[in-house]
């Protein structure tokens, strides 16, 4: 039996449609077809509103509690994926920040087991360091940064299931290892560096694709420096993401990076934390304590420690810090991320053939429903 849902704007390639319903048959999107000539099936009347494809968020430390680096299980990265589902999330990477090369193994292996068990909304890890730079460490502990060498190689091409994103420092390694991992399907992205231009740039063109959390712990644009931000918005096909909570980003350095880049390849990303979707908003980071105040997740110095942020809190953040429109941050939250880890045959966009991820949210952006594999949450 088919399902349709309808009386929502449908986010469709063309913008947000009215009068269209969306029809689910076994976990995928069947078809998208004006509401009165709907073939017979269970229709679900979403009330108005708008229906989205289901954000994917490619950088997810935590959630509901936990923290990926404390315990790499299945266990752990399914209660971060419901956290987050909360909050419109229907497809993420479990995030490692820098860590020993015997905890970046427990984090693969955790990972193919959750894709082989079916968690919902994984698609793969995203190990960020520790091959960063120590200078734009950031909160991450200098101290475990290291070398890429061949053994930390085979680690990262090692999982069996869904998508590996790696975020180094391309001034700590090679042209030549970045091009090795690429040519292995791991993706590539930039950040916790301190490259030239012209590092960045070489990066490039051995195979690196992204920027992770863009103005972020990264060298700087200057007139006669342009850096890794230079980079960034001078090279038209890579994608760079942001972290919109009002805080990491200043309004006017977020509208400049949407002008040079455009949705279609900058992405949000939540660098979310154990905090998202828990009471308790003290917690503990690599042996450091960390607070949420204001909305902030800091450490006892005051560096920014990840945030407390979620996916539909940051797409409204940016309609209302930018002249982003809100089908364009939408994208942002879902599409766009496709694209970056290739799933776009699979997920992040409201068509027939793909995966029914979906998020159903209200007019203000605040989530209502999702659904997963075509399956909706409680």
């Amino acid at each position: 039996m088919q399902t349709a849902l309808l009386n929502a704007r449908v986010l469709t390639d063309a913008g947000l449609e009215s009068g269209l319903a969306v029809v689910i048959e076994s976990g995928r999107i069947a078809d998208v077809a004006r509401a009165n000539r709907l073939p017979d099936c269970e229709c679900v009347d979403l009330e108005g509103g708008v229906l989205a494809p289901g954000f994917i968020d490619v950088q997810v430390n935590g959630g509901g509690g936990v923290l990926f680096n404390d315990a790499p299980s299945k266990e752990t990265i399914a209660q971060i994926g419901a956290a987050h589902r909360r909050f419109g999330t229907t497809g993420f990477l479990p995030t490692l920040i820098s860590d020993n090369l015997d905890v970046v193994a427990k984090a693969m292996t955790a990972v193919d087991a959750a894709i082989e068990a079916g968690v919902p909304g994984v698609l793969g890890v995203h190990i960020e360091g520790p091959f960063l730079n120590p200078e734009r460490s950031g909160v991450h502990d200098a101290a475990k940064m290291r070398e890429l060498d061949d053994a930390a190689f085979a680690l990262l091409t090692s999982l069996k299931r869904g998508r590996t994103l790696v975020t180094l420092a391309p001034e700590m390694t090679t042209p030549e290892m970045i091009s090795r991992l690429a040519a292995a399907g791991v993706i590539v992205s930039a950040g916790h560096t301190n490259a030239t231009y012209e590092q960045t740039r070489e990066a490039i063109a051995a195979g690196l694709t992204g920027f992770t959390h863009l103005f972020n712990a990264m060298s700087p644009l200057l007139a006669r420096a342009p850096g890794v931000v230079g980079a960034a918005l001078d090279d038209q096909d890579t994608w760079a993401s942001v972290i919109c909570d009002g805080v990491h980003i200043a309004p006017p350095a977020l509208r400049i990076a949407f002008r040079a880049k455009r949705h279609e390849r900058l992405m949000l990303v939540t660098d979310a934390m154990p905090s998202v979707g828990a009471n308790e908003k003290i917690f503990k980071l690599q042996g450091k304590t960390i607070r949420v105040l204001n909305g902030v997740c800091i450490d006892e110095s005051g560096t920014l420690a990840g945030a407390d942020l979620d996916m539909a809190s940051a797409v409204r953040t940016v309609v209302a810090e930018t002249d982003v429109r809100p089908h364009e941050a939408l994208r942002m939250a879902a599409s766009t991320a496709a694209d970056f880890l290739g799933l776009s045959n699979v997920t992040g966009r409201i068509a027939p053939g793909l995966r029914a991820d979906l998020v159903h949210l209200d007019d203000e952006l605040r989530v209502r429903r999702t659904w997963i594999g075509g399956a909706p949450s409680v």
